[in-house]
């Protein structure tokens, strides 16, 4: 049982050492467009439900 975890270990870790990672440019570059898309998709899902809660109360309320 131990073998096998070491050797789980063992191939985890030469799968890492082939793992293409990204540059700090790379990943600070990534993470500023999911920030992004994910204030603009907040921003237009925002506008969004301010205009139906708006057309709810004046059709609705009368």
């Amino acid at each position: 049982m131990i073998d096998k975890v070491k050797n789980f270990f063992n191939e985890a870790r030469q799968e890492f050492r082939h793992v293409n990672w990204p540059t700090r440019q790379e990943a600070v570059k990534l993470t500023a467009v999911v920030i992004g898309i994910s204030l603009g998709l907040g921003i237009f899902l925002g506008v969004f439900d301010g205009v139906f809660q708006f057309l709810l109360k004046t059709f609705i309320s009368k």
